[in-house]
């Protein structure tokens, strides 16, 4: 269905789908005419994107599939303001996480793609989860949402993923420190039910564990048996500590009884589109989104197994040119259709960043000008 006014497939018959229940025909199909649509949305809308691919000679009405779309480095919107709707149509701006000194990416949603990004990550996660809702055991501190307007990545991601939640606490003060009585009571309101907990992966491994050690030493033991914890972003700052995804999850299962433990991957660049972990340990891409891994040299497609750069594709992104983008990621396409688990698509598996580089290309080029 085309919607005659902006051209775009309607949105909300994509979400009538099973989130992993398109082969690879079928979907690169139905993704060449989403994102081939949205390409042509942002060209006409975003004078940035389009003197980026006039720049480079693309023509988008020859291309034959979102595998020659232009794809943006992430760090582009460190360093422009990429925008295709009119800016008083923004309702929210979220920011990349980055230390101090260090520019962040704004990335500007007005409410049509908003809306698109919470209903995608409800069909995703909820594929995983089930459809109830379960208490909420938030590993953060309240402050995170303070500014409802500016979102860190933290917490655009606490937000999104509380939709989950029925009953939701915070379990850290401001100051990060457990909040002990309050969780002693709240796992003893729910017991016996499935609780769920979210959190950033540093922060879980560098606060919670770390607290629920320093309540084993003083002989308290919290009960996470029935958890279900997602958690997300910070392997970086753990590889630094030789702290392995095996560690990890094996000190949490130790240490409360944890047992259901599911990364995802993703980025505020591409809130909405993530990439969530299945029980055999892969990452996997839903039909509203896609990973290509390409070769460093030359950019050109690396074939299953081979590691390269990540590239992600979602079908999202209506207020800002953000739906191909290159990251700074390095991984690998394990297989496609045949996971062990049953879904269908791509899974793959992250290496990490890559090192001592910085992706050079339209930002270097058009930086000033646009």
């Amino acid at each position: 269905m085309i919607d005659e006014q902006t051209q775009l497939c309607s949105y909300e018959e994509m979400l009538l789908q099973e989130s992993y229940s398109l082969g690879k025909e079928e979907k690169q199909k139905f993704l060449n005419k989403r994102l081939m649509e949205l390409s042509r949305q942002h060209y006409r809308a975003c004078s940035a994107y389009k003197r980026i691919v006039d720049a480079f000679g693309i023509e988008l009405e020859r291309l034959n599939s979102y595998y020659e779309l232009p794809f943006f480095p992430v760090r582009l919107f460190k360093e422009l303001e990429l925008l295709s709707v009119p800016k008083d149509e923004i309702v929210k701006t979220m920011m990349s996480s980055g230390t101090t000194g260090q520019h962040v990416s704004k990335i500007y949603v007005d409410r049509k793609t908003a809306s698109s990004q919470q209903k995608t990550l409800v069909k995703i996660v909820s594929s995983f989860t089930g459809n109830s809702r379960m208490p909420m055991l938030i590993l953060d501190c309240p402050s995170v949402l303070r500014d409802r307007a500016m979102f860190s990545a933290r917490g655009a991601g606490i937000l999104g993923f509380s939709i989950f939640g029925r009953e939701k606490l915070y379990a850290f003060n401001d100051e990060m420190q457990l909040e002990t009585e309050q969780v002693i009571a709240f796992l003893k309101r729910y017991k016996g039910e499935r609780i769920f907990l979210f959190g950033f992966t540093f922060m879980v491994w560098q606060y919670f564990y770390k607290a629920l050690l320093q309540l084993k030493q003083l002989g308290i033991r919290l009960d996470l048996s029935n958890g279900y914890l997602i958690h997300g972003g910070g392997w970086k700052k753990l590889e630094q500590s030789t702290v392995s995804q095996e560690e990890f999850r094996n000190s949490l299962c130790e240490i409360c009884g944890l047992q259901e433990i599911h990364d995802y991957y993703g980025m505020v660049e591409q809130t909405g589109c993530i990439y969530m972990q299945c029980e055999c340990g892969h990452l996997h891409a839903s039909i509203f989104s896609d990973v290509i891994v390409r070769h460093p040299e030359d950019f050109s497609v690396c074939e299953i197994g081979e590691e390269g750069i990540i590239q992600v594709v979602s079908t999202i992104p209506e207020s800002y040119p953000g739906h191909s983008l290159l990251t700074e990621d390095v991984g690998r396409i394990l297989g496609e259709d045949d996971c062990p688990c049953g879904r269908k698509g791509k899974y793959f598996s992250i290496s990490g960043r890559l090192k001592n580089a910085e992706i050079r290309g339209c930002s270097d080029t058009y930086g000033t000008e646009v």
